[in-house]
């Protein structure tokens, strides 16, 4: 089976793309940027033994989505697991309402929400065909809590819940589903360590949430065939 990751190079991206890899699945690794994280993901694939590519991509514009799912049915086959990893934040008070611009809104919005919607209608017709075609999306607790980073950004979360809800059904019997990590060290917290680490310590597991943590769980859902529709919450107690 092929997998699609997007934003599979760095953190919770990678680490998904390896137990994916680690699980049999060929795996297609799509960045903007991180060209240099996505070609060493896939050595890394490789290396082990794997099939692996990396694919530059704008997830937030569509013809592009569909350039990727087609460069990837082409070198590694249909897209069989799918993803939806890519996400971005721009960090603003919570009560900032005039820092919550119209571009920050459209920019939350088209990477959190849009470009999880472009991904899974392009492959769409592949993970229908497929045996037991998967989504999961990579949400945030800040879509259930309404904190976070910023306020559109955890509105953008909370609108791919409903997305993963809607889209179990309007794939089924492709099974969509979603995980939602609490504070996850990545590069994200670059400079702010002290605190994340601070924030982390007061979940109820006193650990810090992996990104192997987060993977082990989207693994999970990939391979469990009677779960759909459904929100995996990977935080260590930390929303309890």
């Amino acid at each position: 089976m092929t997998a699609l990751v997007t934003g599979g190079g760095t953190g919770i991206g990678r680490a998904c793309s390896l137990a994916l890899h680690r699980a049999g699945h060929a795996v297609a690794i799509s960045y903007r940027r991180s060209s240099d994280d996505a070609e060493s993901a896939v050595a890394a694939i490789r290396e082990d033994g794997g099939r692996a590519i990396a694919v530059a991509a704008d997830v937030t514009d569509d013809d592009a989505v569909r350039a990727m799912v087609a460069e990837v049915r082409a070198q590694l086959g249909p897209v069989e697991v799918l993803v939806n990893n890519a996400g971005a934040t721009i960090p603003l008070p919570l009560d900032d309402l005039d820092g919550a611009t119209d571009d920050v809104w459209r920019q939350m919005l088209g990477v959190n929400l849009m470009a999880p919607w472009y991904c899974a209608r392009a492959a769409a017709d592949d993970l229908r065909a497929a045996e037991d075609g998967v989504v999961v999306n990579i949400g945030s607790i800040a879509g259930l809590t309404g904190s976070g980073s910023s306020l559109p950004y955890a509105v953008s979360k909370s609108a791919l819940h409903g997305l993963t809800r809607s889209l179990a059904r309007a794939l089924a019997p492709v099974r969509v589903n979603e995980v939602a990590p609490g504070l996850v060290m990545t590069r994200w917290w670059a400079g702010n360590e002290e605190r994340g680490r601070e924030l982390a310590s007061k979940a109820l597991l006193d650990r810090e949430t992996t990104p192997e943590d987060v993977a082990r769980a989207v693994l999970g859902l990939v391979e469990s065939r009677a779960i759909t529709g459904q929100t995996v919450v990977v935080d260590g107690g930390q929303t309890l």
